[in-house]
């Protein structure tokens, strides 16, 4: 799974990745040159709670006025 979102607002960018590494997953979640959340997964079920997390976030901005970008 490789996951990579982005959105924007006023000059600001949110991003959610989601890439596979050798020793598992690489979960993050960043905010202009910010990262707020990167996180090594070996578990396959996090990552996709990491991921439907995401897509609520996701939501929840868009319905603020962020726009894919």
């Amino acid at each position: 799974m490789s996951l990579n979102h982005r959105l924007i607002n006023q000059g600001h960018v949110r991003q959610f990745v989601v890439t596979r590494s050798v020793d598992g997953w690489e979960v993050r979640e960043e905010e202009d040159a910010a990262v707020l959340k990167q996180v090594l997964r070996v578990d396959w079920h996090r990552v996709e709670t990491d991921a439907l997390l995401f897509r609520v976030t996701e939501r929840v901005l868009k319905g603020e006025g962020w726009v894919d970008g």
